[in-house]
């Protein structure tokens, strides 16, 4: 069976604000993030293909932190990450502190499928996108008046830096019709964050993983704690030592291991049969998710 997840941030959003309007924004989103990844699933296509594909929709899609519509440093730049991981053979690219590149989650790619490294950063990874043929944008591409007005509320003392609204990441996880597995994740960070900071979502382990014989995890929320948890391979190595089923995993480290120490967000994970779980501790999550049966799935809330 061939199924997809994505995700579009996790955070908080109070259901008073979250109008027919903007409910109806948020998922026409994921449900375009899922068809682009699925339409390759459905043709017979691979994981890989996929994850990218539907991350490359959300990165352009100014509802989500990544890409166009990223949040902004305290420094007033948008810094951006990315990282992408393919099940078949562990292979994975990773890029962080990116200020030109339009679509990190090509760059991350790029840097597994053309450089023998698995994560470049700052002017290396830009100069690498240069040598790659990627054309550069300025950084203000990137921004919104939305983001715009967040950061400043921010360093004015009315919000906590990164707990805006659905502060997060956006990412994929997939199975295709050959049981290969691929996860991909990509990410504006956190609003008012030090500029240089790297948060979980181009650490593989910790934002990203995909393991042919286990599952792809991609992580959205606050990503330090994901990092310190090492939450994505935590839920692949329950599910290869432990036995545990793909729910059981994703709960434990979402429900009890982040929550004991504090953190905040969720994960997408697809294992090795197509089954999908999508846990998160936060009040809410961006999400969905489709299989080859065509049922296809969005939520925002615990709904």
């Amino acid at each position: 069976m061939h199924s997809m997840a994505v995700h579009g941030g996790a955070g908080t959003l109070a259901a008073a604000d979250l109008t027919p309007e903007n409910d109806r924004a948020f998922r026409a989103g994921l449900e375009r993030a899922l068809r682009a990844g699925f339409a390759i699933l459905d043709s017979g296509g691979a994981s890989l293909d996929a994850v990218v594909a539907a991350v490359q929709a959300l990165e352009d899609d100014v509802l989500f932190n990544a890409g166009r519509g990223a949040v902004l440093a305290a420094n007033g730049h948008h810094e951006l990450d990315a990282s992408v991981m393919d099940g078949r053979d562990l292979r994975a690219g990773a890029v962080s502190g990116l200020r030109h590149v339009r679509s990190p989650i090509e760059l991350a790619r790029l840097v597994m499928e053309r450089s023998p490294h698995v994560m470049l950063a700052g002017t290396g990874a830009e100069e690498f996108a240069l040598e790659q043929g990627l054309v550069p944008v300025p950084n203000t591409h990137f921004a919104t008046e939305r983001r715009r007005n967040e950061l400043d509320r921010m360093l004015h003392g009315e919000i906590e830096a990164g707990r805006e609204s659905l502060m997060g990441t956006v990412g994929a996880v997939a199975r295709d019709a050959h049981g290969d597995l691929a996860a991909a994740t990509s990410t504006g960070g956190m609003t008012g964050k030090k500029w240089g900071r790297v948060g979980d979502s181009p650490i593989i382990g910790a934002g990203t993983y995909a393991a042919n014989d286990c599952c792809a995890v991609s992580a959205t929320g606050h990503g330090e704690y994901f990092i310190r948890a090492a939450a994505a391979h935590e839920i692949a190595s329950l599910m290869r030592y432990r036995g545990l089923g793909v729910v059981e995993a994703a709960e434990d480290v979402v429900m009890r291991q982040l929550a004991s120490l504090g953190g905040y967000g969720g994960v997408i994970v697809v294992d090795r049969d197509g089954r999908i779980a999508m846990p998160f501790n936060s009040a809410g999550m961006l999400r969905g998710a489709i299989d080859s049966s065509g049922r296809l799935f969005t939520a925002l809330l615990r709904d």
